[in-house]
């Protein structure tokens, strides 16, 4: 064979196995460190992602929170003291659903936090409709089964009407929570009446004492609506959203280490200054005199991350250098849920709700 075919033949020959080799560990390198970046990247992503999911639900959940606490109160005050001065109508409340006495003379607050470690319970309550900020003076005499009023009251059948006792900032008879069944327009000779039969749910439970209303007692009738029971509370680590009327429950958010609510209240019924107090001591079973001191409510709440980080070499974490403290309390610890708290970020966001309907 001539030298020229020879060169000819050395300079189409292909690559070595051992070039195929090397070429074949250097892709695989290339692969592995990809892979690794790919991991470390769906692992930040996804932990991104988390963060941001708790954040929406976390604002979310505070606003819903704001918007039921800025209604709390209203039908609930609204009867003047000599001085003009707005009072708390309803010391004590007779309110039923069906069957079930909720109220039967007992202790009211149109907003009520019941303390516990680094977990409150709060119960807010308020009318559906705006006339629940003007109350009405009865006619004669009214009760369980009927009301009758000289003046206008826009209340239709199957909305709720309220009967206050005339002393609202002393007296010790319960407000009077009834369903409308009929109403019968005024005339020249007879009031605005209406009805209460047992056909309404609200009407139907008997209470241990029903007390009368009288004109002569400057008693007074308003119209609600619908009333709204709302209850916030946590189950374990998550928060419910309750409504005690009727029973039903749903999930707010999910993973909280700490919910709290405090009362912000004035010195005295006709003050404007304002204190922050929790729900003990004095203030842990509000009565009618309590309440005509309650300006604002604000609630903190602490949430944990649902995806953890990815450990370090050596199996340590570092999201979270300390457990998360208390909203109100940063010298005070929450306990977390999980061993490896480390490894969680937290959350913690406050809000502050004026209570427009306890001011007058």
């Amino acid at each position: 064979m001539s030298e020229a075919r020879r060169r000819g033949l050395r300079s189409q020959r292909g690559l070595s196995i051992i070039e195929v080799m090397v070429g074949m560990v250097i892709a695989l390198i290339i692969s592995l460190a990809a892979a690794g970046s790919a991991r470390t990247f769906t692992a930040s992503q996804r932990q991104g992602i988390g963060s941001g999911g708790v954040a929406i639900n976390l604002t979310t959940a505070m606003a819903t929170l704001k918007d039921d606490a800025s209604s709390a109160g209203l039908g609930f005050f609204g009867t003047r003291d000599s001085n003009n001065v707005s009072q708390f109508a309803c010391h004590k409340m007779h309110l039923s659903y069906r069957a079930t006495k909720l109220f039967d003379g007992t202790a009211f607050s149109p907003m009520l936090i019941t303390h516990g470690t680094h977990n409150d319970q709060v119960d807010l309550v308020f009318a559906s409709s705006i006339d629940g900020g003007a109350d009405v003076l009865l006619s004669g005499t009214a009760g369980a089964t009927s009301a009758q009023t000289q003046s206008l009251l826009t209340a239709a059948v199957d909305q709720l009407v309220m009967l206050i006792p005339g002393s609202a900032g002393s007296s010790s008879e319960p407000c009077l929570v009834r369903g409308v069944t009929s109403v019968t327009a005024a005339t020249n000779d007879s009031p605005l009446t209406f009805a209460f039969a047992n056909t309404n749910d609200y009407n139907k439970a008997a209470f241990t004492n029903t007390p009368a209303f009288t004109e002569t007692n400057k008693d007074r009738i308003v119209v609600l609506g619908t009333l709204n029971w709302r209850r916030y509370r946590l189950d374990g680590t998550t928060l419910l959203y309750e409504q005690p009327i009727t029973g039903t429950s749903s999930t707010l958010l999910r993973n909280v280490m700490s919910f709290r609510a405090q009362y912000g209240v004035a010195t005295n019924a006709t003050s404007n200054d304002l204190s922050w107090v929790d729900a003990t001591n004095t203030w842990a079973a509000v009565s009618g005199t309590l309440v005509d001191r309650i300006r604002a409510v604000r609630f903190g709440v602490v949430v944990r991350n649902a995806q953890p980080e990815r450990p370090r070499a050596g199996g340590s974490c570092e999201a979270s250098a300390s457990k998360p403290t208390d909203p109100f309390d940063p010298d005070t610890e929450v306990e977390p849920d999980v061993a490896n708290w480390q490894c969680y970020h937290y959350r913690s966001e406050t809000v502050v709700v004026p209570l427009r309907n306890f001011v007058w």
